[in-house]
């Protein structure tokens, strides 16, 4: 296997040798720089509070740069990481309010032509058995998930589609299958997509579809380890992988989810790599619609899985998560499954926005009884319920949302991020929030729930000012009377 060069940068943006030299810097906690610096972002943030009108200059937060993020991952000391994580939550507060996205993944297929040692779904794994599920079967699927709650899918594909599904065309009629399922009140209402990087015409395609936000994560940015990892396939290809981003703004699409696995490299390399990535992409005019954060998870037949090269420590994650939401204060940020129901409840008070619940990673899953299924991509971490997350962020003073209110009204991409950006954009996600929970708790909640969610709902249409609040009682009256998709 030939090596990369570890000062090599593969594309324009990503200046390796710098971020390598300011890893190393970061190995000493700096005391000073880090108080500093939170106390800069407190006080911008303070100002920017002042300002809920006026010019857009005044209204918008601005993120931290490369040294400052830099500086930020030395934090070890406790009281430094509080004082970190307590500023993230204050941002995250600002520009979504309390609401939490909740969403399901979907597995179609774990057909896959790559050779990733960390992944169950590499080619030649023989220990997992390989599934693409029919269109009949992807409806099935569907409809099980319509009928715990959920409203937005994350259709997820292994990197290999069959000639005798048409290709890539595959993964369109899937998209078309999982849209037409209907089921009393319920219907998925955005589907985003997580398949191997396109070319700017099946970008084009995969936009006519209806995707939601095309979510792709490099792995790993380090082109060094990139190399160890990829061995073969398309994705051993680094460039055509990191540059998907790209393609896909020329195709249309506005909406994009990224993310690194951490335990591969160095978290602070992959933290300092995806704030290179983002500044590119507000370069062409969008930027980061999600940043996710998966730890590398056991997988069946991967030896490395179970023992990451570069684990990171459950102290470091939650630092990482709050970095990155000073890095990009506007971006949705995303904890899955893998992590378990503690973390994930840790992971909300530092930066946190959105959460899937109830997954499943393997094809078909949903239909089976086995929680440890051997045909998943990686094990579960938190096997709780839809309906048991829910009750849990009622509890503890989120409110969950299924609102797709951006997709309806036009606002995505860039427009999404302008009004993101400055705050703005919290003043229809709570009302919206508050209308989806409405839904949930009339058509799936179970009884407990339901109490915890009216009382919920009450107390926050309450604090709504005039006249969003009405606006509010008005359309959750409607809803009660059996509209469905009502947003504002």
């Amino acid at each position: 296997m030939t090596t990369v060069d570890a000062s090599f940068s593969p594309v324009p943006w990503l200046d390796v040798p710098y971020i390598r030299s300011l890893v190393e810097k970061a190995g000493t906690e700096d005391r000073q720089g880090i108080e500093a610096i939170l106390a800069k972002k407190k006080s911008e943030l303070d100002e920017v509070k002042k300002h809920s009108t006026g010019a857009l200059e005044e209204r918008e937060l601005k993120g931290i740069g490369l040294e400052e993020i830099a500086t930020l991952s030395s934090i070890k000391s406790p009281d430094l990481s509080k004082k970190l994580h307590d500023l993230a939550k204050e941002v995250k507060l600002h520009i979504y309010g309390n609401r939490i996205v909740t969403f399901a993944p979907l597995y179609i297929s774990n057909l896959c032509k790559n050779e990733c040692n960390y992944c169950a779904f590499r080619a030649s794994n023989k220990e997992i058995v390989r599934t693409a599920m029919t269109q009949e079967e992807i409806a099935e699927q569907i409809k099980i998930l319509i009928d715990q709650g959920h409203k937005r899918v994350l259709m997820v594909a292994g990197e290999a589609y069959q000639a005798k599904n048409d290709g890539f065309q595959y993964v369109l009629d899937s998209m078309k299958t999982i849209y037409s399922v209907k089921d009393g009140n319920g219907e998925i209402r955005r589907v985003n997509a997580n398949v191997a990087p396109l070319s700017v015409e099946d970008f084009k395609l995969l936009r006519e579809a209806g995707v939601g936000t095309y979510q792709c994560f490099q792995e790993t940015y380090d082109p060094v380890v990139y190399k160890k990892h990829h061995l073969s396939g398309p994705k051993a290809d680094y460039v055509w992988r990191v540059n998907v981003f790209d393609r896909a703004i020329q195709a249309g699409i506005g909406d994009f989810g990224m993310g690194a696995l951490l335990g591969l490299a160095d978290w602070r390399f992959e933290a300092l790599a995806l704030k290179s990535h983002i500044s590119h992409l507000e370069e062409l005019g969008s930027g980061a619609h999600t940043i996710s954060f998966p730890r590398i998870e056991p997988a069946t037949g991967s030896e490395i899985s179970r023992h990451p090269p570069n684990k990171v420590s459950d102290e470091d994650f939650l630092n990482m998560i709050a970095i990155m939401r000073l890095a990009v204060p506007y971006t949705g940020m995303i904890m899955s499954t893998r992590e378990n129901s503690e973390m994930r409840r840790k992971t909300l008070e530092v930066g946190v926005s959105q959460i899937s619940a109830g997954s499943r990673t393997d094809p078909g899953g949903y239909s089976a009884d086995d929680k440890s299924a051997r045909s998943g991509q990686f094990e579960v971490g938190d096997h709780r319920s839809l309906d048991e997350v829910v009750k849990e962020l009622i509890e503890n003073g989120f409110i969950p949302s299924w609102c797709t209110a951006c997709e309806k009204k036009g606002r995505e991409g860039g427009d999404f991020l302008k009004i993101a950006r400055i705050g703005a954009i919290k003043k229809t996600c709570t009302p919206n929030a508050l209308v989806t929970l409405k839904e949930y708790l009339l058509d799936y909640a179970l009884p407990e729930t339901k109490k915890v969610g009216n009382a919920l709902i009450e107390k926050e249409v309450g604090m709504l000012e005039e006249p969003r609040s009405a606006n509010t009682r008005a359309t959750l009256e409607k809803t009660e009377k059996g509209a469905r998709g009502e947003c504002f």
